[in-house]
C-alpha cells in the first residue's frame, strides 16, 4: 500500500469508532466492517431521488449530522450545510471528511443540539432531521422547533414500531370511546424505559399513523416516503403550535418559584 494511504488509514482508525461509512475519494472506507452494510449509502440511494438534484443557493440544516454523510451528499449537490451534533467526536470526523472531500468551503459542523433551536435567528431551505428524534426526551418540542426554522423542505426519519397502518381519526374522540384508541392504526408511540438495541437514550417508536400525525400537528405535510421510515415534508402556511411560544416565554423568564425556593 502507498505510504500515503497507509498515513490516510492511520487518521481513520484514530478518529475511530465511525458509525458512518465515507468512501473517500482516495478509495479508502471508514467503515467498510459496518454492522448494517454500506450505511447510510444504501439509504441516500433512495432518499437522494426525491431531492433536487442541484442545491446551490440552498442553506441546510443537518441536526444530528454524525460523521457528515448526508451533509456532504448535499454540499456535492452545490448546497451550505451546517452540521450539528451533540458527540464531539461525530463534529471532529465530520470536519476531517470535508477537508478530505475539499468542501470545508460548503460545509461547518459545530456542536449543537435540536434544542438549541428555540434561540434560533434564521430558517433553511431544508432541514435534514434524521436518526434523532426517537433519542429525544421531548420530542414534540424538538420538531416545532425544527418547524420554526424550516422555510421550504424537512428531511424526517425516525424509528418506527413495525406495522403500516393508518387509520382516519375523527376530530373529537369521546370520553368513553377511547377503546378506538387501540386500534392497531390509531396514531400511538411506545416508550421504551430501559434499553432498545442496547442503548438507554434509544426512548421512542412511534408507529407510522403517528409519524405522519406528530408532523401535521408541527406544521408539515408529507409529500414523500422515499425510503423506509423516511418523510419527506414541506411546511403549511405557520401556525405555531398552541403552547409553544407560552413554552419559549417561560424558559425565558425562569427563576426559582418562591414555593421551592429552599426553606431556612
Amino acid at each position: 500500500m502507498p505510504t500515503d494511504l497507509q498515513g490516510l488509514r492511520r487518521e481513520i482508525e484514530a478518529l475511530g469508532p465511525w458509525f458512518h461509512n465515507l468512501h473517500l475519494p482516495d478509495g479508502l472506507q471508514t467503515a467498510p466492517d459496518h454492522a448494517y452494510g454500506d450505511f447510510p449509502s444504501f439509504k441516500w440511494q433512495h432518499v437522494a431521488q426525491a431531492l433536487p438534484e442541484d442545491l446551490r443557493g440552498w442553506r441546510v440544516l443537518d441536526i444530528g449530522c454524525n460523521a457528515g454523510f448526508y451533509s456532504i451528499e448535499l454540499a456535492r449537490r452545490g448546497a451550505t450545510v451546517l452540521g450539528i451534533d451533540v458527540e464531539p467526536l461525530y463534529v471532529r470526523q465530520a470536519r476531517w471528511a470535508a477537508a478530505r472531500f475539499g468542501l470545508t468551503d460548503r460545509l461547518r459542523f459545530e456542536e449543537g443540539e435540536v434544542y438549541q433551536l428555540a434561540r434560533a435567528q434564521c430558517r433553511f431551505d431544508l432541514v435534514w432531521f434524521t436518526g434523532v428524534f426517537y433519542h429525544l426526551r421531548y420530542p414534540t418540542l424538538a420538531l416545532d422547533l425544527v418547524r420554526g426554522v424550516t422555510a421550504h423542505l424537512l428531511m424526517f426519519q425516525t424509528m418506527t414500531m413495525p406495522g403500516a397502518d393508518a387509520l382516519a381519526t375523527p376530530e373529537d374522540l369521546p370520553l368513553d370511546e377511547r377503546e378506538a384508541l387501540l386500534d392497531p392504526g390509531w396514531p400511538k408511540m411506545a416508550f421504551i424505559e430501559h434499553r432498545l438495541a442496547n442503548d438507554a437514550t434509544n426512548w421512542w417508536a412511534p408507529n407510522h399513523a403517528c409519524v405522519e400525525a406528530l408532523l401535521r400537528s408541527a406544521g408539515f405535510e408529507v409529500v414523500a416516503r422515499p425510503e423506509h421510515e423516511f418523510y419527506l415534508c414541506r411546511p403549511v402556511p405557520e401556525v405555531p403550535p398552541a403552547d409553544l411560544e407560552r413554552v419559549l416565554a417561560i424558559l425565558d423568564n425562569a427563576g426559582p418559584l418562591g414555593g421551592l425556593r429552599p426553606g431556612r
